[in-house]
């Protein structure tokens, strides 16, 4: 590519978050399913709603037209053609809370990095977050945003002695990789039940749509979502806020 030339890109992507930059600007993250997360300047945003309208409130799926110049990091935002939003539907606490919780998560992704079962996987968790009906899908999204990125530990074996888990309480430490059996449980351990391992399975087995046709209160495997949670939080090396917001829902 010549230096300086301008390549012009369209498709698919989900806003994630905005800043203010320089004077009327707006500073977006976004996550492309063909160019993974991006970040680029929407100008005049905060002045003119011609060009972006609500486009650019977070988790809303868009068709994006961008503009890349060679060795510049920050693209330029030319239009966002709404497909879906989050925001059309009745919301409350948990619900906002729930999305940007995969908002947040999604940030975290490095820049450029293309991950089309994660696009898949955000815009499949969303269509599933209505009011008092987040519960499974959050828990769902972080399971799965572990095994996408590698983090997911064996769920089945002690990390230490090897020994079956299933039908057994399992252990975990925030702090430290794999499961461990009862026996072989670390200082300050958080048990997993049987019945959260099986959810857990069911998970990894089923769709977030058919899964969303059960009834999941808070209540139901909230130790299973706190280790979904605490996992991502240790390999991203950082305390997700929007999952401190949830649990206060």
């Amino acid at each position: 590519m010549p230096e300086g030339r301008i390549t012009i890109r369209t498709g698919e992507a989900i806003v994630l978050r905005t800043w203010p930059f320089h004077e009327a600007d707006l500073l977006v993250s976004f996550f492309t399913r063909e160019h993974g997360r991006l970040k680029g300047i929407a100008r005049h945003a905060m002045r003119s709603r011609r060009r972006f309208g609500g486009a650019l409130e977070p988790m809303t799926h868009v068709k994006a037209t961008w503009a890349e110049r060679p060795k510049q990091e920050l693209v330029r935002l030319d239009a966002f053609e709404i497909i879906s939003s989050p925001m059309t539907a009745e919301v409350d606490f948990a619900r906002v809370a729930a999305i940007q919780l995969v908002a947040e998560v999604l940030d975290e992704l490095p820049e450029g990095a293309v991950e089309d079962a994660v696009f898949r996987l955000a815009l499949a968790v969303l269509a599933e977050l209505k009011i008092d009906r987040v519960w499974m899908p959050v828990t769902y999204f972080c399971l799965w945003m572990n095994r996408l990125m590698g983090w997911m530990p064996d769920l089945n074996s002690c990390v230490v002695c090897g020994n079956r888990l299933v039908g057994q309480t399992a252990c975990y430490t925030p702090t430290h990789d794999g499961l461990t059996c009862s026996d072989d449980g670390r200082p300050g351990s958080i048990p997993l039940s049987p019945a959260a391992l099986t959810e857990a399975a069911r998970m990894f087995r089923g769709t977030v749509a058919d899964l969303a046709t059960e009834d999941w209160p808070k209540t139901r495997t909230p130790a299973l979502r706190r280790f979904a949670i605490e996992t991502l939080e240790r390999h991203l090396e950082r305390r997700l806020q929007s999952a401190r917001a949830l649990a206060r829902a």
